[in-house]
């Protein structure tokens, strides 16, 4: 939300500069070292590096330090793309080589699954990203200084303030430099502090969704469509109520699409969700067909289904696809591009999955496979139900490694067992994991 912004409050340690060695690197990527018997997390350095630090913020059992210098810096140490590093809350692995980066998402999917006495995982070589320019879905915000200027870009970490942004490498490269031209419009505009947010999306074209808090007056549609002109956008209004066009075309204008593995096209509304890096969502899309081993006499349970994003090129391989999706408009958007994409073979339904399903009717199918991607809460209450129906293979797409770690110990105290778990590196530069596991049943 567009508004004046202050810092937190926070208790305070000591403003004087300290020099530390870093003596370990935490899971998410922060290096650790000591001072007054606590510990201290200071982002962007690598291990062994002599840094100069101030304390920022002072818990109990820790201490958060911020970076001033590298006094002795590591021969591994990358030199970061961004200008924004350490300022914006993205990025923050940028400083460690790829394959470092890989190596700690890695061990922390270990330790995690270790607080669950599970070890030994059978890793399979990680699905791999471009380390930069592989976004194509963004937040962007807006924020007014206390002189009445636009501040546009990205919040830091922890924090509700907004770090102005010039460019962004992990933007897909024609949205990388969307920044000035965004804020030179927002600062022409007579209600210019009404924008709560901008969500910028790449397909055949740069869109952006502006969030309008009031109403939009004639002078600043003028503007925007102007932009959109000059700068070969596509603007659409986001009142809260709905999504429409800046010029007055059909409502189904709204709606952008994109293709998955190169032959079904899926179409979206931008408030829906979608995986923001298409190469690693095709590669992670394959490797689930592969590892699921589908045939023609398939019939496979999709829970968590959203647009249909495995839902449709599984259809593809097998006898009948059942998704099942919490929000009836995504159930809607699924059934429809099952539709436009000619697969007569899927059923979607609507169901809390965190609720009580087994008595639903498309529960009572029999199933030879199933496929879950739960948001990061995870998918404990549905995992305790999945295991009622004694699936021989489940795969489960995860986005959060504690929440995956909790439910695959579900999983094995009812008789499944892992065969295979690989990385996907959906946010590389980030502390941000991705992991897929697939179950067989002893």
């Amino acid at each position: 939300m567009a508004n004046f912004f202050k810092e937190p409050n926070k208790k305070q340690v000591s403003n004087q500069p300290i020099k530390l060695t870093v003596q370990r690197i935490s899971a998410n990527g922060h290096g650790v070292s000591k001072f007054g018997g606590k510990p201290v997390f200071i982002p962007g350095v690598l291990l062994g590096e002599k840094v100069l630090v101030k304390t920022v913020e002072k818990k109990h059992k820790y201490i958060k330090a911020q970076l001033l210098e590298v006094i002795q810096p590591s021969e591994e140490r990358v030199i970061p793309k961004c200008d924004h590093f350490l300022k914006c809350g993205g990025c923050d692995l940028q400083v460690f080589p790829y394959e470092q980066q890989l190596t700690l998402k890695q061990r922390k999917v270990e330790e995690l699954f270790n607080r669950q006495n599970i070890q030994n995982l059978p890793w399979q070589p990680a699905t791999l990203s471009t380390p930069y320019h592989y976004r194509r879905k963004a937040r962007i915000g807006v924020q007014f200084n206390k002189k009445g200027e636009s501040i546009v870009g990205f919040r830091k970490e922890d924090s509700n303030q907004i770090t102005a942004i010039k460019s962004c490498p992990v933007l897909l490269e024609p949205m990388q430099d969307i920044f000035r031209p965004l804020k030179q419009t927002i600062d022409r505009l007579s209600l210019g502090k009404s924008i709560g947010h901008v969500e910028v999306i790449y397909t055949d074209k740069i869109t952006l969704v502006i969030r309008q808090l009031k109403k939009l007056n004639d002078n600043d549609r003028a503007i925007w469509i102007e932009a959109e002109i000059e700068n070969k956008w596509k603007i659409l209004i986001n009142d809260g109520d709905s999504i429409t066009s800046i010029t007055p075309e059909s409502p189904q204008d709204s709606m952008l699409r994109y293709f998955i593995q190169q032959n079904i096209k899926l179409a979206f509304s931008p408030s829906d969700f979608i995986q923001v890096n298409e190469r690693v969502n095709d590669q992670m899309i394959t490797k689930a067909i592969e590892w699921l081993a589908l045939n023609a006499q398939d019939s496979v349970l999709d829970l968590f289904c959203g647009l249909g994003n495995f839902s449709l090129p599984i259809a593809q391989k097998v006898r009948k696809l059942t998704g099942v999706e919490g929000v009836q408009e995504m159930v809607d958007r699924a059934a429809e591009n099952a539709k436009q994409n000619s697969l007569a073979n899927c059923a979607f339904h609507q169901a809390n999955l965190n609720a009580p399903w087994l008595e639903c009717e498309w529960a009572k199918e029999s199933f030879t496979k199933v496929i879950l991607d739960p948001a990061r809460a995870g998918a404990y209450e549905a995992v305790q139900q999945l295991i009622q129906l004694k699936v021989e293979t489940i795969l489960y797409v995860s986005c959060d490694a504690s929440t995956l770690a909790k439910d695959c110990k579900v999983l094995i105290d009812a008789g499944y067992h892992i065969k295979k778990i690989m990385l996907m590196d959906m946010f590389s530069q980030t502390k941000h994991v991705e992991t897929m596991v697939l179950f067989e049943r002893i």
